[in-house]
């Protein structure tokens, strides 16, 4: 039962780190109705896609350092929050920082987990 758990903690927040990067990469189709010629397209697909890099990156990050993916999930979630701040309506906070947040606490979770077991050891 231990061993299912652990994979679970393991798991869970490196697929819910890919879903979310999925998730928020669908928000850079809008560029394709813009009518831009092909080299701006590919400017704004690229801008567009920067959140999604940024993701990544801590996902990359987080895969090998949970307690550091915790720390830059939280930061990407309050980074949105202070940029958009008045700019949205409530619910697009809850759906982006919500589930940066829930991320960020179960890699937090996972890596006090796995620093539990190896101090049992």
């Amino acid at each position: 039962m231990k061993d299912v758990r652990g994979r679970l903690l393991y798991w869970t927040p490196r697929i819910l780190g890919i879903l979310f990067a999925a998730f928020i990469s669908l928000f850079a189709l809008d560029v394709f109705g813009a009518g831009y010629s092909a080299g701006e397209l590919v400017v704004a697909l690229l801008m567009h896609l920067i959140p999604t890099g940024l993701v990544v990156v801590a996902l990359v990050i987080a895969w090998r350092w949970e307690w550091l993916g915790a720390i830059l999930f939280a930061a990407l979630g309050l980074w949105y929050i202070i940029l958009a701040w008045g700019d949205m309506h409530w619910s697009a906070y809850l759906f982006i920082t919500g589930p940066l947040l829930l991320i960020a606490a179960l890699f937090l979770i996972d890596w006090r987990h796995r620093r539990n077991l190896a101090a049992a050891a």
